[in-house]
């Protein structure tokens, strides 16, 4: 991502400008990020990922999102495009034309690139552990094939899991045991 060069934006103006642009853009503290484009690769993964979590959620309480729905983090005065996240929260299932975030979830869904890994695993997790909601951060390597999931542990931290080809990724917060094969169906290892 690049700054625009810019005085400090306020939230609100944020959000208008990003109604009208043609490009996404990510806000932090008052600085506009351009994002960058994704590859196929990227786009079949999250896809993948996007797919088994809405047939898992088709018919209950949460909603899942792709990469184009913006996450409100309040206390990082932030706004982020992940590229997969699921919300449980009740006021997102009959959404009005005005809905322009989500603040509640509960799965967090990020596929890494090399132009976005470093910003996914500090400035991002940082940011969305604060969010009291979020039970689980999942990180899927676009390259070699391995998913690592970080799972809140109550109010002691965070436990880190690693799953490779073959294993089975186990989806607490929602239920769900997702085969690693799903989450690469369609890309060559």
């Amino acid at each position: 991502m690049e700054a625009i060069d810019q005085p400090y934006v306020t939230p609100e103006d944020y959000l208008a400008l990003e109604a009208r642009s043609p490009v996404r853009h990510e806000y932090v503290d008052g600085q506009v990020f351009a994002m960058t484009g994704a590859t196929l690769r990227h786009n079949v993964i999250a896809g993948n990922v996007f797919a088994a979590l809405r047939a898992h959620l088709r018919h209950g309480p949460c909603r899942v999102f792709m990469s184009d729905a913006k996450l409100r983090v309040a206390q990082h005065n932030a706004y982020y495009y992940p590229d997969v996240m699921v919300s449980c929260d009740p006021r997102l299932r009959h959404l009005g034309a005005n809905d322009a975030a989500v603040d509640v979830p509960v799965l967090i869904v990020e596929v890494l690139s090399e132009a976005t890994e470093a910003i996914d695993r500090r400035e991002k997790m940082l940011a969305y552990r604060t969010l009291a909601s979020l039970q689980e951060y999942m990180l899927v390597s676009q390259g070699t094939p391995g998913v690592e999931l970080f799972r809140r542990r109550g109010d002691v931290g965070w436990q880190a899991v690693r799953f490779e080809p073959g294993e089975k990724v186990d989806l607490a917060s929602i239920g769900l045991t997702l085969e690693f094969s799903t989450i690469y169906e369609g890309v060559e290892a």
